[in-house]
Order: structure tokens, then C-alpha cells, then sequence
């Protein structure tokens, strides 16, 4: 039996969003969202704390840190829906997001496919940031890596 939804804050779609399989609705494949604003390294989150944001579902490590992202979700949520910033940014190509690879940047949360995309991302943030902006919202949200 799953859990409960803590919330459903509804939200329109704005791009896809990356999940291991197509159809699922698990975003960040289940890291909690808030996890990676407080200092540490991001953590796993329960199915006992899920609020589902845009359709999909978000779990937390703590009722807190669900509460926390209820606030604010585009604050907390992935940039890019979770795909690889390098990739939408470089190629304007949706590749998996790594959500043990990643860094904040102004406040928001970018996450690339391993660590040697990463320091190619690293090379040019500014840049990248400003094309993946630019290419992203040209994605339609029923759009799913394949590889």
C-alpha cells in the first residue's frame, strides 16, 4: 500500500521532467528536494513525506523538509526538471540528471549526468545556464530521455 500524498500543489508543467522510467511520476528518483539547500549532502526521501508538485511526486527525508518545500516548490525543485543542465544547456538534449551530481547556483538547483559532464558545466555556468534557459521551455513536458 503507498503512503498518503502530504500534498498535491498542482502547478502547470513548464517542461518535462525526468524520471527513471516513462510514465512514472518520481522526480529527483526520490532525493528530497530540500535536502540540498541545508549544507549537507542530499539525502533520500520517504514515501511516508511525498507532495506531488507539477504531477509529480517529490519525497522528503523529514515531515519538515516537506512542509519547507510546500512554501516555495519552484524554489526547491530541480532546474530543468532534473535533466542534465550540461546537456539541455550545451546540446539543447535531455539527458538523466544525476541527483548525487549537482550544484546550486543563485539560489537554484542544476543537476548534471556525472561528474566529468559536471566539470565540463563548471567550465562555462554563466553560459550554459543562459542557452538551457533558452532551451528548455522548447521541450514539450510529455518529452522523455531515451537512450
Amino acid at each position: 500500500m503507498s503512503a498518503e500524498l502530504v500534498a498535491d500543489l498542482g502547478g502547470e508543467l513548464q517542461g518535462p521532467v525526468y524520471t527513471k522510467n516513462e510514465g512514472e511520476t518520481l522526480a529527483l528518483t526520490g532525493y528530497d528536494a530540500v535536502s540540498y539547500f541545508n549544507g549537507d549532502a542530499p539525502v533520500e526521501g520517504s514515501k511516508e513525506f511525498r507532495v506531488r508538485y507539477q504531477g509529480f511526486d517529490y519525497q522528503f527525508a523529514t515531515a519538515e523538509n516537506a512542509a519547507i518545500f510546500q512554501t516555495d516548490p519552484a524554489k526547491y525543485a530541480p532546474q530543468y526538471g532534473g535533466y542534465c543542465s550540461w546537456a539541455i544547456g550545451a546540446n539543447d538534449a535531455l539527458a538523466p540528471g544525476d541527483p548525487t551530481v549537482y550544484h546550486i547556483v543563485d539560489g537554484k538547483l542544476y543537476l548534471n549526468f556525472s561528474k566529468d559532464v559536471a566539470k565540463r558545466w563548471t567550465k562555462d555556468v554563466p553560459g550554459f545556464i543562459e542557452k538551457g534557459d533558452k532551451n528548455y521551455p522548447t521541450h514539450d513536458a510529455s518529452e522523455h530521455y531515451t537512450s
